[in-house]
């Protein structure tokens, strides 16, 4: 296995339930599942999907359980989806407790379900990381760009990921 996709819920994966009229993150890997479609069988992974929630709602109990998962992924190469709104904090708490692996983070602002152009995006670009300019680490990869967890910020104010 070459990589590790660990889908953990949060906007990327969000869907419109319209019995509940509202936004829900669903128990599936569906939006990545349609996105490795495009890779035509080209990419060893294996998919695993846990936590879903929003990440607002994540705690450090969640974070121990993704920590664990982490560390048994038979790779040295992690890709984590998640929330945008505390991909920091997991990433910060990740890189305090896992060493000799490259785990990259990514996620989006919209839904995959309603835009699926910057999630797959998002989503490629963390991938890229892996697949070309491996190194032991802990890193964000996010509109454009993919640096350490530490020298990348959301900026809340315009709504897209810059240099710290």
């Amino acid at each position: 296995m070459e990589i590790a996709i660990i889908n953990t819920g949060g906007t990327f994966n969000k869907r419109y339930d319209p019995i509940k009229g509202e936004l829900i993150v669903p128990k599936d890997n569906l939006a990545i599942e349609n996105i490795l479609k495009s890779y035509h069988t080209n990419l060893d992974y294996v998919l695993k999907g846990m936590i879903f929630k929003d990440s607002l709602e994540m705690d450090d109990k969640d974070r121990e359980s993704l920590l664990n998962e982490i560390k048994n992924a038979q790779t040295k190469k992690v890709l984590i989806v998640h929330g945008t709104d505390t991909m920091q904090k997991s990433a910060a708490f990740i890189a305090k407790n896992i060493e000799e692996k490259c785990v990259v983070f990514t996620g989006a602002m919209e839904p995959f379900s309603i835009n699926p152009v910057e999630a797959t995006a998002n989503f490629t670009l963390a991938l890229a990381k892996l697949l070309l300019d491996y190194e032991h680490g802990v890193f964000i990869a996010m509109h454009s760009l993919v640096l350490p967890y530490n020298k990348i910020i959301k900026d809340r104010e315009r709504g897209v990921f810059c240099r710290k």
